[in-house]
This record gives C-alpha cells, structure tokens and sequence, in this order.
C-alpha cells in the first residue's frame, strides 16, 4: 500500500527506447522492479512493483497499439490524475513507451471480483449485505463526485463518466473501496455525450450501444455490479461477442428474481433504458437498496462509517451520527 497523505507531484519520466516485455525482475524504469503479476486483462498486465523509495506499488501495462487508442487514454488518465477523493485509486505516475501505456498505483489488497470468489469458493456462501453495501457506498461516492459537472479540464467544467464500472474495476485497501482503471473515463457537458462504444459489455448501459454516454451511465453499471456481487450472476443473458453486433443490440429485460423481492423494485428502476428514469445518483440507487434491506449507514466523528441494521447501533456511542 502506498503513502498516505497529499498526492505526490508526477515528475517527468525518460521512455526506454525499446520496447519492453513486462516479466519478474524487469526494471522498466530507473527505480522500479517488477516483482510478480497481480493480474491479467483482455488489454493489460497489472504487476507488483517495488519504488525508488523501496515501496510496493502497482504498476500497470495496457497496450498502446492503437495511437487513437493511447492519445484518449493518456487524456483520461492525466484528467483523472489531478482529481482528489478519499476513494479514487491514486494515480502516482503516467507514463508512455513503446506499445504500453504504464501506470504506478498504490497497491491495492484485492478487488471486488476477488471478494466475491472467495465468498463463492472458499465460504460458499454470499457476501455479507453490510459488507458489501459499504464498499458499493463508497464506491457511490467516488462515482458522483467524478459525474458532477464540476471538473474543469481544458477550461471546460465537465463531469466525468468512468465507463467500465464492474467488480474487477473496485479495488479495496484496508476497509475501503477504490475506483480504478479510468482509461475510458470521458468529459461529459450535458446529459447526452458521443462517445466510442466501448467498456464491457455485460456491464454497459444500454445507450453506450447506441453510441453515447448519459448522466446516468456508470449507475446503471453500477447496479449490474451489486446484481453480480449479490447473486454470483447478470441479470441479463449474455450479449452479442461480436463487437459490431453491439451496434444493433437490445437488452432483454432483466431477470431480477435471484434478489430478494424488497430490492427488485430499486434494481428495475436503476437497469431502466431510459437514463432519465434511473435515479438521481449513484448515492440515491445504493441508499434506496439500504432502504429495502433495513439498513442505515452509521459515521463517526473520528471519520470511519459502517453499515447496519438501525437497532444495533450501540447506545454507548453517543458521537455517532445517523444518514442516508
């Protein structure tokens, strides 16, 4: 895990001329050793890696074949960079070589997909409800904080849409949750933004098939995420594999039957089509989801919060504050 405290001050990186084959023991920048591989995408490599300063952090690889590709994902990376919120994943560096786009993280302990496994293989049995709303609470409050339209990039105040919101993309440090992986996240200025039809699609709003990103795009993600978290499936049948085929795809409706009947009706409204029916905010949908399981979220004055049923809060806490 990385330093805490205030972010530190990216300072210019030299590429290496040739290209490099990420590996154990691999030095891909003075100061920096690859340890051991953390994780393996469709497009990146996420490794163990130790700092100038003899401290784990992450280091991740995406592929920069494509120069149309790597100069928006360089965009998105940086814009995220020089934004601030207890949970983002900070982004220490960015740098850009031959064929990869590499970039230095605090390490995280494991994701929300691993969570899930090891719920699913090790426990067989589902995630705790209060677990997992805190973390998708947090998570929540990430999200809204980077859709806000208070971000000015290039003179511009923009909100910014994630665009690959899914379990893999949560990560967690300690007791908290971390959004990660913005190489696709876009500067919205209004409720209807172009955008490539990208993400994953089992995730994706319906209009990012059509081609565009609403407000309310990373919320309809975000509820796939807590489906899968809670059930251990999609609420939908799996889309087309052919990316092409995306451009005419239709959701069916969601099978929401594997949750319990309390929480159908906050998860039909947040998986609506119609971006203008979801909720206001990533808050509102997981605090409706609180709402229907009978939970409250409990914060403290020393700054940490938990989840749980409203008549165990301890009556030897008097400090404690009750919100939604």
């Amino acid at each position: 895990m990385g330093r805490p405290g205030t972010r530190p001050t990216p300072a210019p990186r030299i590429a290496p001329t040739l290209a490099f084959v990420p590996e154990a023991g691999a030095v891909p920048f003075p100061g920096y050793r690859l340890l051991r591989l953390r994780g393996v995408g469709g497009f990146s490599t996420v490794w163990e890696a130790s700092d100038p300063a003899g401290e784990q952090i992450a280091l991740k690889f995406m592929s920069s074949a494509n120069a149309t590709t790597t100069s928006r994902e360089l965009r998105s990376l940086q814009a995220i960079q020089a934004l601030t919120h207890p949970n983002l994943l900070l982004t220490r560096h960015v740098w850009s070589l031959p064929g990869w786009i590499a970039i230095g993280m605090d390490l995280a302990d494991a994701s929300l997909l691993d969570l899930l496994e090891l719920y699913t293989e090790e426990f067989n049995r589902p995630i705790e409800s209060e677990k997992l709303c805190l973390y998708l609470y947090q998570s929540a409050l990430a999200l809204d904080f980077l859709n806000r339209r208070h971000h000015r990039i290039d003179g511009k105040l923009v909100g910014l849409q994630h665009g690959d919101i899914k379990p893999n993309n949560i990560l967690l440090l300690g007791d908290e949750s971390k959004l990660a992986d913005y190489g696709l996240a876009t500067p919205t200025t209004g409720q209807s933004t172009p955008c490539p039809r990208h993400g994953t699609a089992e995730y994706c709003a319906p209009e990012v098939f059509q081609g565009f990103l609403s407000d309310r795009s990373d919320q309809f993600s975000l509820a796939v995420t807590y489906f899968v978290l809670r059930t251990g499936r999609f609420p939908f049948s799996a889309p087309p594999a052919n990316r092409e085929t995306l451009r005419n795809y239709v959701r069916p409706d969601p099978d929401l039957t594997p949750l319990p009947e309390s929480e159908r009706s906050v998860m039909a409204r947040a998986l609506s089509p119609i971006p203008q029916n979801r909720y206001p905010s990533c808050l509102d949908l997981i605090c409706s989801l609180l709402t229907a399981q009978g939970l409250r979220v409990f914060r403290y004055d020393e700054g940490q919060i938990r989840i749980g049923k409203v008549s165990s809060e301890s009556t030897d806490a008097p400090k404690s504050q009750l919100f939604k």
